[in-house]
Protein backbone atom coordinates (compact mmCIF):
# COMPACT_ATOMS: atom_id res chain seq x y z
CA UNK A 1 0.00 0.00 0.00
CA UNK A 2 1.37 3.32 -1.13
CA UNK A 3 2.12 6.56 1.40
CA UNK A 4 0.77 10.20 1.84
CA UNK A 5 3.40 12.79 1.82
CA UNK A 6 2.37 13.12 5.62
CA UNK A 7 4.03 10.02 6.33
CA UNK A 8 6.51 9.97 4.29
CA UNK A 9 7.93 12.99 5.71
CA UNK A 10 7.48 12.28 9.29
CA UNK A 11 8.32 8.81 9.17
CA UNK A 12 11.96 10.08 7.44
CA UNK A 13 12.64 13.02 10.18
CA UNK A 14 11.62 10.07 13.08
CA UNK A 15 15.00 9.71 15.22
CA UNK A 16 13.56 7.92 18.15
CA UNK A 17 10.20 5.93 18.26
CA UNK A 18 8.52 3.87 21.43
CA UNK A 19 5.08 2.56 21.56
CA UNK A 20 2.64 4.71 23.36
CA UNK A 21 5.01 7.46 23.36
CA UNK A 22 6.12 10.61 21.48
CA UNK A 23 8.24 10.24 18.79
CA UNK A 24 11.15 12.25 18.74
CA UNK A 25 11.28 14.40 15.38
CA UNK A 26 14.43 15.72 13.85
CA UNK A 27 14.00 19.24 12.75
CA UNK A 28 15.29 20.96 9.37
CA UNK A 29 14.78 24.24 9.43
CA UNK A 30 14.55 26.52 12.87
CA UNK A 31 12.40 30.10 11.68
CA UNK A 32 13.02 32.34 15.06
CA UNK A 33 11.62 36.07 15.31
CA UNK A 34 11.87 38.42 18.16
CA UNK A 35 8.85 37.51 20.31
CA UNK A 36 8.66 33.98 21.04
CA UNK A 37 12.59 33.73 21.30
CA UNK A 38 13.95 35.84 24.17
CA UNK A 39 13.06 33.46 27.31
CA UNK A 40 14.15 30.55 25.16
CA UNK A 41 17.55 31.74 24.40
CA UNK A 42 17.98 32.60 28.20
CA UNK A 43 17.20 29.16 28.98
CA UNK A 44 20.00 28.29 26.80
CA UNK A 45 22.60 30.72 28.62
CA UNK A 46 21.28 29.39 31.91
CA UNK A 47 22.23 26.20 31.43
CA UNK A 48 25.28 26.43 29.50
CA UNK A 49 23.85 24.86 26.36
CA UNK A 50 24.80 26.16 22.75
CA UNK A 51 22.52 26.01 20.05
CA UNK A 52 23.29 22.33 18.48
CA UNK A 53 22.87 23.45 14.69
CA UNK A 54 22.55 27.19 14.00
CA UNK A 55 22.87 26.38 10.15
CA UNK A 56 19.49 25.55 10.39
CA UNK A 57 17.79 28.64 12.12
CA UNK A 58 17.75 32.04 10.40
CA UNK A 59 16.04 34.65 12.75
CA UNK A 60 14.53 37.51 11.35
CA UNK A 61 12.84 40.38 13.14
CA UNK A 62 9.10 40.72 12.11
CA UNK A 63 6.46 41.15 14.60
CA UNK A 64 7.54 44.46 16.34
CA UNK A 65 8.88 46.21 13.04
CA UNK A 66 7.14 49.39 12.69
CA UNK A 67 5.84 49.55 9.32
CA UNK A 68 6.75 53.52 8.93
CA UNK A 69 9.60 56.22 10.62
CA UNK A 70 12.33 53.01 10.76
CA UNK A 71 14.47 52.81 12.78
CA UNK A 72 12.91 54.48 15.25
CA UNK A 73 10.38 51.57 17.76
CA UNK A 74 8.88 54.05 20.16
CA UNK A 75 7.20 51.45 22.58
CA UNK A 76 10.08 50.33 24.83
CA UNK A 77 9.01 46.26 25.30
CA UNK A 78 8.90 45.72 21.50
CA UNK A 79 12.58 47.92 21.45
CA UNK A 80 13.77 45.16 23.82
CA UNK A 81 12.32 42.52 21.91
CA UNK A 82 14.36 43.50 18.79
CA UNK A 83 17.25 44.92 20.73
CA UNK A 84 17.56 40.81 22.55
CA UNK A 85 17.68 39.15 19.13
CA UNK A 86 19.88 41.09 17.93
CA UNK A 87 22.39 40.25 21.22
CA UNK A 88 21.30 36.80 21.39
CA UNK A 89 21.65 35.56 17.33
CA UNK A 90 25.19 37.45 17.42
CA UNK A 91 25.76 35.53 21.25
CA UNK A 92 24.89 31.77 19.59
CA UNK A 93 26.16 32.33 16.01
CA UNK A 94 22.50 32.57 14.51
CA UNK A 95 21.53 33.95 11.00
CA UNK A 96 19.69 37.40 11.57
CA UNK A 97 17.82 38.91 8.59
CA UNK A 98 17.27 42.22 11.14
CA UNK A 99 15.37 45.63 10.57
CA UNK A 100 17.45 47.27 7.58
CA UNK A 101 18.67 43.93 6.28
CA UNK A 102 17.42 43.04 2.61
CA UNK A 103 15.89 39.84 3.76
CA UNK A 104 14.22 41.47 6.74
CA UNK A 105 10.13 39.95 6.40
CA UNK A 106 7.38 38.47 7.41
CA UNK A 107 8.97 34.92 8.84
CA UNK A 108 6.53 33.24 6.82
CA UNK A 109 6.83 34.98 3.72
CA UNK A 110 11.10 35.02 3.76
CA UNK A 111 11.44 31.18 3.71
CA UNK A 112 9.56 30.96 0.39
CA UNK A 113 11.55 33.89 -1.28
CA UNK A 114 14.79 32.98 0.22
CA UNK A 115 14.74 29.22 -1.08
CA UNK A 116 15.22 28.61 2.87
CA UNK A 117 11.54 26.65 2.74
CA UNK A 118 12.05 23.54 0.21
CA UNK A 119 9.48 20.09 -0.24
CA UNK A 120 10.23 16.85 2.60
CA UNK A 121 11.01 19.49 5.68
CA UNK A 122 10.03 19.83 8.97
CA UNK A 123 9.61 23.60 9.68
CA UNK A 124 8.80 24.97 12.96
CA UNK A 125 8.75 28.61 14.23
CA UNK A 126 6.98 30.10 17.17
CA UNK A 127 4.13 30.92 15.50
CA UNK A 128 0.61 29.69 14.73
CA UNK A 129 0.66 29.93 11.23
CA UNK A 130 3.99 28.43 10.32
CA UNK A 131 1.80 26.16 8.33
CA UNK A 132 2.26 28.71 5.53
CA UNK A 133 5.00 26.57 4.82
CA UNK A 134 3.47 23.48 3.78
CA UNK A 135 2.13 24.88 0.70
CA UNK A 136 5.79 23.63 -0.84
CA UNK A 137 5.29 19.62 0.50
CA UNK A 138 6.71 20.18 3.54
CA UNK A 139 5.31 19.43 7.65
CA UNK A 140 5.51 23.23 9.27
CA UNK A 141 3.79 24.03 12.38
CA UNK A 142 4.02 25.85 15.13
CA UNK A 143 5.84 25.60 18.65
CA UNK A 144 5.39 27.49 21.92
CA UNK A 145 8.29 28.79 24.01
CA UNK A 146 9.84 25.93 25.87
CA UNK A 147 9.68 24.16 22.50
CA UNK A 148 11.76 26.89 20.70
CA UNK A 149 14.50 26.20 23.48
CA UNK A 150 14.42 22.71 22.54
CA UNK A 151 14.45 22.80 18.84
CA UNK A 152 17.56 25.14 19.57
CA UNK A 153 19.88 23.01 21.92
CA UNK A 154 19.09 19.58 20.18
CA UNK A 155 17.81 20.16 17.06
CA UNK A 156 14.59 17.57 17.75
CA UNK A 157 11.20 17.89 18.93
CA UNK A 158 9.10 15.50 20.86
CA UNK A 159 5.93 15.29 18.99
CA UNK A 160 2.97 12.94 19.05
CA UNK A 161 1.65 11.35 15.39
CA UNK A 162 -1.24 13.44 14.13
CA UNK A 163 -3.83 11.46 12.15
CA UNK A 164 -3.75 12.26 8.07
CA UNK A 165 -6.44 13.62 6.76
CA UNK A 166 -6.99 14.70 2.86
CA UNK A 167 -9.62 17.63 1.94
CA UNK A 168 -10.18 17.08 -1.64
CA UNK A 169 -11.32 20.40 -3.71
CA UNK A 170 -12.73 18.62 -6.65
CA UNK A 171 -13.15 20.09 -10.11
CA UNK A 172 -12.31 23.79 -10.74
CA UNK A 173 -13.27 26.86 -9.52
CA UNK A 174 -15.24 29.44 -10.95
CA UNK A 175 -14.15 32.94 -12.20
CA UNK A 176 -13.55 35.35 -9.46
CA UNK A 177 -12.98 32.56 -6.45
CA UNK A 178 -9.34 33.32 -4.63
CA UNK A 179 -7.69 30.94 -2.34
CA UNK A 180 -8.98 32.96 0.57
CA UNK A 181 -12.92 31.61 -0.83
CA UNK A 182 -11.33 28.32 -0.56
CA UNK A 183 -10.43 27.76 2.62
CA UNK A 184 -13.07 29.69 4.41
CA UNK A 185 -15.60 27.79 2.03
CA UNK A 186 -13.77 24.35 3.36
CA UNK A 187 -14.22 25.74 7.22
CA UNK A 188 -17.33 26.67 6.37
CA UNK A 189 -18.46 23.62 5.15
CA UNK A 190 -16.78 21.38 7.89
CA UNK A 191 -16.40 23.70 11.16
CA UNK A 192 -13.51 24.67 13.05
CA UNK A 193 -12.28 21.83 14.34
CA UNK A 194 -12.74 19.90 11.48
CA UNK A 195 -9.20 19.18 11.00
CA UNK A 196 -8.28 18.73 15.07
CA UNK A 197 -5.80 16.02 16.04
CA UNK A 198 -4.66 15.71 12.38
CA UNK A 199 -2.19 17.08 9.58
CA UNK A 200 -3.95 18.02 6.47
CA UNK A 201 -3.32 17.33 2.91
CA UNK A 202 -5.31 19.57 0.33
CA UNK A 203 -5.44 17.73 -2.76
CA UNK A 204 -7.68 17.78 -6.15
CA UNK A 205 -7.33 19.78 -9.31
CA UNK A 206 -8.70 23.10 -7.89
CA UNK A 207 -5.42 22.83 -5.52
CA UNK A 208 -2.90 22.13 -8.11
CA UNK A 209 -4.11 24.96 -10.49
CA UNK A 210 -3.13 27.20 -7.69
CA UNK A 211 0.40 29.36 -7.84
CA UNK A 212 2.47 29.06 -4.85
CA UNK A 213 1.20 32.34 -2.86
CA UNK A 214 -2.24 30.81 -3.33
CA UNK A 215 -0.70 27.37 -1.71
CA UNK A 216 0.65 29.31 0.92
CA UNK A 217 -2.63 31.04 1.97
CA UNK A 218 -4.57 27.71 2.13
CA UNK A 219 -2.08 25.99 4.48
CA UNK A 220 -1.40 29.38 6.46
CA UNK A 221 -5.32 29.07 7.46
CA UNK A 222 -5.25 25.45 7.64
CA UNK A 223 -5.40 26.48 11.50
CA UNK A 224 -8.07 28.05 11.36
CA UNK A 225 -10.06 24.87 10.87
CA UNK A 226 -8.43 23.47 13.95
CA UNK A 227 -5.27 21.07 11.80
CA UNK A 228 -1.75 20.56 13.49
CA UNK A 229 -0.44 21.55 10.21
CA UNK A 230 -1.56 21.36 6.55
CA UNK A 231 0.18 20.69 3.30
CA UNK A 232 0.36 20.47 -0.58
CA UNK A 233 2.17 17.56 -2.38
CA UNK A 234 5.06 19.41 -4.32
CA UNK A 235 4.81 19.44 -8.42
CA UNK A 236 6.51 21.49 -11.14
CA UNK A 237 4.77 24.49 -9.81
CA UNK A 238 6.93 24.12 -6.69
CA UNK A 239 9.66 23.17 -8.20
CA UNK A 240 9.78 26.30 -10.56
CA UNK A 241 9.19 28.97 -7.65
CA UNK A 242 12.21 27.67 -5.96
CA UNK A 243 14.40 27.55 -8.47
CA UNK A 244 16.87 30.56 -8.49
CA UNK A 245 16.29 31.62 -4.83
CA UNK A 246 19.02 32.65 -2.46
CA UNK A 247 18.99 29.49 -0.29
CA UNK A 248 18.05 27.09 -3.00
CA UNK A 249 20.13 24.24 -5.00
CA UNK A 250 21.53 25.42 -7.42
CA UNK A 251 22.49 23.84 -10.76
CA UNK A 252 22.98 19.86 -10.66
CA UNK A 253 22.09 19.89 -7.25
CA UNK A 254 18.36 21.80 -8.24
CA UNK A 255 17.63 18.71 -10.47
CA UNK A 256 18.72 16.49 -8.00
CA UNK A 257 16.77 17.52 -5.27
CA UNK A 258 13.69 18.54 -7.44
CA UNK A 259 13.70 14.79 -8.51
CA UNK A 260 13.57 13.97 -4.70
CA UNK A 261 11.04 16.46 -3.99
CA UNK A 262 8.50 15.39 -6.18
CA UNK A 263 9.00 11.90 -5.56
CA UNK A 264 7.28 13.00 -1.94
CA UNK A 265 4.23 13.08 -4.00
CA UNK A 266 1.76 11.38 -2.03
CA UNK A 267 0.87 7.54 -3.87
CA UNK A 268 -1.79 7.20 -5.84
CA UNK A 269 -2.88 4.44 -3.70
CA UNK A 270 -2.22 6.41 -0.25
CA UNK A 271 -4.80 6.43 2.39
CA UNK A 272 -5.86 8.46 5.08
CA UNK A 273 -7.80 8.39 8.58
CA UNK A 274 -10.18 10.95 7.28
CA UNK A 275 -11.40 12.41 3.74
CA UNK A 276 -13.28 15.04 2.93
CA UNK A 277 -14.38 16.46 -0.51
CA UNK A 278 -15.94 19.54 -1.66
CA UNK A 279 -16.96 20.70 -5.22
CA UNK A 280 -15.06 23.58 -6.27
CA UNK A 281 -17.92 24.46 -8.34
CA UNK A 282 -20.08 25.16 -4.94
CA UNK A 283 -17.51 27.82 -4.01
CA UNK A 284 -18.13 31.05 -4.70
CA UNK A 285 -16.34 34.71 -3.02
CA UNK A 286 -17.21 34.36 0.48
CA UNK A 287 -18.35 36.65 3.31
CA UNK A 288 -17.82 35.84 6.99
CA UNK A 289 -21.20 37.88 8.77
CA UNK A 290 -19.79 36.41 12.42
CA UNK A 291 -17.09 36.36 15.11
CA UNK A 292 -14.97 33.19 14.15
CA UNK A 293 -13.83 31.50 10.47
CA UNK A 294 -16.95 29.35 9.69
CA UNK A 295 -19.46 32.06 10.19
CA UNK A 296 -19.46 32.55 6.17
CA UNK A 297 -20.94 31.92 3.19
CA UNK A 298 -21.38 33.03 -0.36
CA UNK A 299 -21.81 36.40 -1.50
CA UNK A 300 -25.24 35.26 -2.87
CA UNK A 301 -26.34 33.99 0.38
CA UNK A 302 -28.10 35.95 3.22
CA UNK A 303 -26.96 35.93 6.81
CA UNK A 304 -28.72 32.72 8.53
CA UNK A 305 -31.10 32.40 10.59
CA UNK A 306 -32.11 30.49 13.94
CA UNK A 307 -34.04 27.67 11.96
CA UNK A 308 -30.89 27.63 9.62
CA UNK A 309 -29.56 25.25 13.13
CA UNK A 310 -30.66 22.46 15.29
CA UNK A 311 -28.24 22.74 18.21
CA UNK A 312 -29.10 25.06 20.42
CA UNK A 313 -25.29 25.67 21.75
CA UNK A 314 -25.57 27.20 17.73
CA UNK A 315 -28.53 29.25 18.07
CA UNK A 316 -27.11 30.69 20.80
CA UNK A 317 -23.44 31.35 18.90
CA UNK A 318 -25.48 33.17 16.05
CA UNK A 319 -27.12 35.24 18.64
CA UNK A 320 -23.76 36.47 20.17
CA UNK A 321 -22.41 37.17 16.37
CA UNK A 322 -25.01 38.87 15.08
CA UNK A 323 -25.56 41.01 18.59
CA UNK A 324 -21.40 41.85 18.01
CA UNK A 325 -21.71 42.38 14.65
CA UNK A 326 -24.88 44.35 14.41
CA UNK A 327 -26.77 42.05 11.74
CA UNK A 328 -29.79 40.46 11.49
CA UNK A 329 -31.24 36.90 10.90
CA UNK A 330 -31.98 36.68 7.07
CA UNK A 331 -30.02 39.43 5.87
CA UNK A 332 -28.86 39.38 1.99
CA UNK A 333 -24.94 39.43 2.38
CA UNK A 334 -25.25 42.05 -0.43
CA UNK A 335 -27.20 44.13 1.24
CA UNK A 336 -24.31 45.13 3.77
CA UNK A 337 -22.24 48.45 3.04
CA UNK A 338 -18.90 48.02 3.19
CA UNK A 339 -17.65 50.21 6.08
CA UNK A 340 -13.56 49.99 6.10
CA UNK A 341 -11.59 47.99 4.17
CA UNK A 342 -8.34 46.83 5.88
CA UNK A 343 -5.07 45.20 4.21
CA UNK A 344 -3.18 43.72 6.51
CA UNK A 345 0.64 42.42 7.04
CA UNK A 346 0.45 39.32 7.84
CA UNK A 347 0.13 35.95 5.40
CA UNK A 348 -3.48 35.23 6.88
Amino acid sequence: MGKNIIEKIWDKHVVYQEEGKPDLLYIDLHLIHEVTSPQAFEGLRMNGRKVRRPDLSFATMDHNVPTKNLPTIHDPIARNQIETLAKNAEQFGVELAGMGHPDQGIVHVIGPELGLTQPGKTIVCGDSHTSTHGAFGAIAFGIGTSEVEHVLSTQTLWQNKPKTMEIRVEGELPVGVAAKDVILAIIAKFGIGVGTGHIVEFTGEAIHKLSMEERMTICNMSIEAGAKAGLISPDQTTVDYIRGRKYAPQGEKLEEAAAYWLSLASDEDATYDTVRIIKAEEIEPIITWGTNPSMGTGVSGHVPTQADYEDESDKAALQKALAYMGLEEGQPLTSIDIQHVFIGSCTN
